[in-house]
Formats: C-alpha cells, structure tokens, sequence
C-alpha cells in the first residue's frame, strides 16, 4: 500500500511541475529567455551615425612639423603630415602577378633606400629601384605552399627583411641580394603588422598571440596570448611600439601592452562587450596610432577611442564610425569615416573641430580636371550615377596627409585630391575599378597598390 501510495505521489508531483502553468516554473523560465533576448538587442543595437556637417565653413591650418618618410619602419603607425605636394603629373607602374582575393587584404609596401618591395601572387618577394625596373626576385615556397597563395608582411631592420606570412611560416632574408637567411615555421598564421625594434620582431597570429622573435636566428623569445573568437577575422592587426611597451589590438577589440623585454603585462583594455565577441568577425578596428601620451583608433561601430599610453585607461571616447587608420599632426587628429565625413578632432579633450561631407561633391556637381596624366585616367561622376554604378556604396579605404592636400583613396579604385584647409575635393582620379589600397609615400612619390600593379605618381 505504501508503495502504490509512492508511486502515486510521484506521478501526481511530475504532472503537476511538467503541465502546470500556474505554478510560475515555465513562466519564470519564459521571462527569462524574453529578458536576454531584449539585452542582445540592446548590445547589436546600432549607434546613430552623424550624418551632417560641423562647422564646414571653419579654416584650419595645420601647424604640424612636416615628416620625412614617415613609411620607413614607423613604430607608432602615425604618418603625421608628410612634405609631399601631389603634383600627380607621371606615373608608372610595378607589375606582378594577380594577388586573389587582394580586396580581402591590407597589404603594405616596404621601402629600402628608394627601392620598392612587395610580393606576388605565390609569395615572391620583388624589389624594385626608383625606375620601376626589377633588382631582383625571389621565392622561397615549395609547389604545395605557392597554391595557398601566402600573403606577406614585411619588417625591415638594416640589410634584413622579415617576413612573416598567412600560411604561419616566417624567415628572413638579405635586403641586399635577396639570400635567405633563416626560414622557420610557427603554430598558426600571421596575419598583423610586423614591427622590428633592435635585436627582435614582433608579430600576432591568428590566435591573438603576440610574439617576439629573435632577428638574428628567428628563435621564440617570449610570447603573450589574449582571448580569441571562434571565427577568425580576416581584418589584418597592428601593432605599435611607444616608450618601452608593445602595444596591440586583437581580432575582439581588446588593447593590450606588455613590457618589449620580457613580454609582461602592463595593462589590457577591452573596448568590446564579452557576450558579443562571437560577432568579433564582423569588427573591423583601424590601425592603432601613437605619440607618447596616448593610443588612437576607431571601429566601425561608431566607437573612436583614446587611451592613456600609460595605464590603459580611456581618456575620451567619441563616436566616429571609421575603420581607416587615423592620422596625428600635434593635438589635431584627422579621421575619414566609412560615410566619407572628413573629421577634425582636439587630441587634448576629444572635442570634434570640424566634419565636412567630403562625397557630397560627387552627388552635387561634375569634377573633372584634365591633368596630362598618361595612362592614369581621371573620373568625373556626379548624382546620376553615371560611374556610381560600380558600387552602390562607396566607402574610404585610407588616406595621407600631404602638405596641402588629403590624398584618400576608396574601394571602387578612385584617389580623391582634398583640401585640408577647407576640406573640400578638389579633384578625383580614376586608378582602377576596384579596391585599392591606402596611399604610401617616399620623397616626392605616392604609391597605391592593386591586384596586379604597385602604380606610382609623381
């Protein structure tokens, strides 16, 4: 009888929990389910964009000193304003074969005296001389390494080149004669800046590791690991080096420093929410840039951020929606958003100068310019979309600041002349239909990388 009584109990008790909604068990759990789901659209929830111009009538003179080739192994990423005066009258062009898929990467030239090295489409190594003419090739990958395509990042030390690749191998060789010096093999491909500070380099891979190699021989000297997301990101990262630390980002939006001896940790910012680094895939962060005083970068989540070089901690936030790598001349930093907005900003407190619409131009009124500029063709579009028609939406790939003029580039293969002083668009250049990359320069010289050709402008 005890037993029947049990088992009676027992059934009445799992009925009542199971098809009971008056109990307030599955009421609870639904309340809980509804509540997360409100908090992930909070977090996906999109920032409102600035869409209108400030002060678009105010002058600004740059009273920054003018940098000489601020593309040579800059350790703090920032270009500042460099003396280039964009006559644009020649160009002439360094051919390789087709990069696949080059839209998908940031690739950067290396220069060497006036020499131009890059890589092709299986990983050789080209150097070129001011003239265009080749000095020498070479290709250090077996038939089965040559058919994932590597692409390479470069770091310069002297006579050394370091090269570090997306296939997770990395050697170096004579800049001079182009021998190979030492070849080495990591866990996981590179995909970051390579940065070369005396006797060592540095470069992350695609775990978020952060690693330091010896120059002389490419032995492991320490490394650093931060967190990483499931899917990997194909946004390249940067790093930097300021005042005795090695500064760098990852692929989940986390700032770190460490110590440039020994790799400890100094400090680690987060700028990205925890619950959504899975969606890590979809950041994109700029360059980090430097002085002494504080790190720069945005995101393209409307997230523009300034750290104390020291501590970490965030000097000031604003909400610029950029992806680009920013530039600073003394406390002015200039930044072009993915909406094609020009942005001044006061280093010193974050206060937004001036924004000026810089694609309002191309909607408006007809640029066009004849320059005699050879093979080099110039566009001229406007609102009709007689040649807006590549591409639904433009957006800015990068830009330099030369010594009148903005020279910016975008992803449907045009370089736009700006004026810094009122920041409007002078001229537009029609250098494929395709991505291009951010422009380099050397001298009196401006380099933009496509698929197949580094085109150079004098």
């Amino acid at each position: 009888m005890n037993n029947i009584l049990r088992i009676f109990l027992i059934i009445f008790f799992v009925t009542s929990c199971s098809m009971d909604t008056k109990t307030g068990l599955w009421t609870k759990t639904e309340k809980i389910v509804k509540e997360k789901k409100i908090l992930i659209e909070e977090q996906f929830k999109e920032e409102t964009v600035f869409k209108s111009e400030l002060n678009p009538n105010l002058k600004v003179n740059l009273p920054g000193k003018l940098i000489k080739n601020s593309f040579i192994n800059n350790l703090n990423n920032n270009n500042g304003q460099t003396n280039y005066n964009g006559n644009l009258k020649k160009t002439s062009r360094f051919k390789f074969s087709k990069i696949k898929n080059f839209n998908q990467y940031e690739p950067e030239i290396v220069f060497n005296n006036n020499n131009v090295i890059f890589f092709d489409n299986k990983g050789s190594i080209l150097k070129f001389d001011n003239f265009s003419k080749k000095i020498w090739k070479r290709n250090y990958y077996t038939k089965y390494e040559k058919k994932s395509k590597p692409i390479l990042f470069f770091g310069i030390d002297k006579d050394k080149l370091v090269i570090a690749d997306s296939i997770a191998k990395y050697y170096a060789v004579n800049l001079n004669t182009g021998d190979l010096l030492w070849s080495k093999n990591n866990s996981s491909p590179f995909n970051s800046q390579v940065k070369v500070f005396k006797d060592r380099f540095f470069v992350v891979d695609f775990q978020n590791i952060l690693r330091c190699f010896s120059l002389k021989d490419g032995s492991e000297l320490w490394n650093y690991k931060t967190d990483q997301s499931f899917i990997k990101s194909q946004k390249k990262l940067t790093l930097i080096i300021v005042n005795g630390k090695v500064i760098f980002n990852n692929s989940i939006g986390d700032i770190t420093a460490v110590d440039i001896n020994n790799g400890t940790l100094i400090w680690q910012t987060p700028t990205q929410s925890s619950s959504i680094y899975e969606d890590s895939f979809f950041l994109k962060t700029s360059d980090l840039i430097a002085n002494n005083d504080s790190v720069l970068f945005s995101n393209n989540r409307n997230e523009f951020f300034s750290l104390d070089v020291k501590n970490g901690t965030i000097r000031w936030k604003q909400k610029i929606n950029s992806s680009s790598r920013s530039t600073l001349v003394e406390n002015t930093i200039i930044s072009i958003s993915n909406e094609g907005y020009l942005v001044l900003t006061d280093n010193r407190t974050g206060n937004i100068i001036r924004i000026t619409n810089i694609f309002k131009t191309l909607k408006k009124k007809k640029i066009f310019k004849k320059r005699g500029l050879g093979s080099l063709n110039m566009d001229n579009y406007f609102s009709d979309g007689t040649s807006l028609k590549i591409k639904n939406k433009i957006e800015p790939v990068g830009f330099i600041v030369g010594l009148k003029n903005i020279y910016l580039t975008t992803d449907h293969g045009r370089l736009l002349v700006i004026d810094i002083k009122n920041g409007k668009l002078i001229s537009i250049l029609k250098i494929d239909n395709e991505k291009i990359s951010r422009p380099f320069v050397l001298n009196q010289s401006l380099f933009i990388i496509k698929d197949n050709s580094i085109i150079k402008l004098d």
